[in-house]
């Protein structure tokens, strides 16, 4: 079965998208690559953004541990980062929600990064 390597994700300003995507959600910068800002999501998948610009408007969910899902989750109400329960309620600012992604049902966290992109952390542990 096929795994997910890596996506290249367009950013409006890399400086603003790679302290998001590392002090919000907790990834490691691991340096560049040509035009490609390489940042780990996990053992085994990377983010590349590439400073392209964008409309924003595309679709992430990562999937965290529950700890991971509870600080990011501080992180995202710390930063006054509007959030909801499902796609379509970001800025209810509530609580999470519950949906089914690839493994089930799991606690779901919806926000937008910087470039207006649509993300989601959820966690399968319970």
């Amino acid at each position: 079965m096929a795994t997910l390597d890596h996506i290249i994700l367009k950013v409006n300003d890399l400086a603003v998208s790679v302290t998001f995507y590392t002090e919000v959600l907790g990834f490691t910068a691991e340096g560049t690559d040509g035009p490609f800002t390489i940042l780990r999501v996990g053992p085994e998948c990377q983010l590349q953004l590439a400073p392209w610009g964008t409309p924003g408007f595309e679709h992430y969910a990562f999937a965290v541990s529950k700890a991971e899902f509870s600080e990011i989750f501080t992180r995202i109400k710390a930063a006054g980062i509007a959030y909801g329960p499902t796609f379509d309620s970001v800025g209810v600012n509530t609580k999470p929600g519950e949906e089914e992604g690839a493994r089930g049902f799991a606690p779901t966290l919806y926000f937008n990064d910087p470039n207006k992109h649509l993300l989601e952390i959820r966690t399968y542990e319970h």
